[in-house]
């Protein structure tokens, strides 16, 4: 089980990356699948489940197993006008494992890497509007706590709240704090960083699990609200 201790990823995996970039096609992929997955795929796999006991923590009911974490590296052509086989970045999640399109409607943590950058964050993503009506409401019920703990334990923590935005504001009485929040169809925070020293010691997972765990509070704010 040597491939799931992570010890971090290695030069070789942003070179894959930014290599796979150049040469998107079968043929290059098959002359290099060994390097993806001893520089890519194990490195990935073995983060989750490094990080796999603090999610539980979190969540107990949140899907861990690292090959259902996992993104592809295949792209689905089928219905994409982008014919490339595969794609130049790849993701991790952390969600509860829900069937159908029910799963848009919970928050998820992430992890996106490529070869240039990666990406923390949290969130809803494509919620119907009654959770997000939801989202709005319980806001209001408590505000104050609201802006307490989401400036200190996301924002103030180098996140920001991104999300497609309404094309007419909803109407409400929050101060300009919480509009960032509310006018949007789905909600989500991200930390994107560019491709540093971190990434390549296996004190990285104690950095993603920290920033994970601090936003616990707003995870489980998110989760009742897709549950009312």
């Amino acid at each position: 089980m040597n491939d799931l201790i992570f010890n971090g990823f290695t030069p070789q995996t942003f070179r894959f990356f930014n290599d796979l970039k150049e040469n998107n096609y079968k043929e290059w992929f098959d002359a290099h699948k060994q390097v993806y997955e001893k520089e890519l795929l194990n490195p990935l796999k073995a983060l989750v489940a490094t990080l796999s006991p603090a999610m539980h923590n979190i969540d107990p009911t949140f899907e861990l197993r690292p090959h259902r974490c996992l993104s592809r590296i295949y792209r689905d052509i089928r219905f994409s006008k982008n014919k490339e086989p595969y794609k130049n970045f790849m993701w991790m999640a952390f969600q509860i494992p829900v069937t159908n399109e029910v799963w848009k409607d919970y928050p998820g943590y992430f992890m996106e890497i490529s070869g240039t950058e990666y990406t923390l964050g949290l969130g809803l993503f494509q919620p119907k509007k009654k959770v997000m009506d939801a989202f709005r409401d319980e806001i209001s019920f408590d505000a104050e706590e609201f802006q307490r703990i989401t400036q200190e334990t996301v924002l103030d923590r180098g996140y920001v709240v991104s999300g497609e935005e309404y094309k007419r504001p909803v109407s409400n009485d929050l101060p300009e704090y919480f509009q960032t929040w509310i006018q949007r169809k789905g909600v989500w925070v991200g930390k994107t960083k560019p491709i540093g020293d971190e990434l390549f010691s296996a004190d990285f997972a104690n950095l993603v699990k920290e920033d994970f765990v601090a936003m616990e509070w707003l995870y489980n704010f998110m989760k009742e609200v897709a549950q009312l």
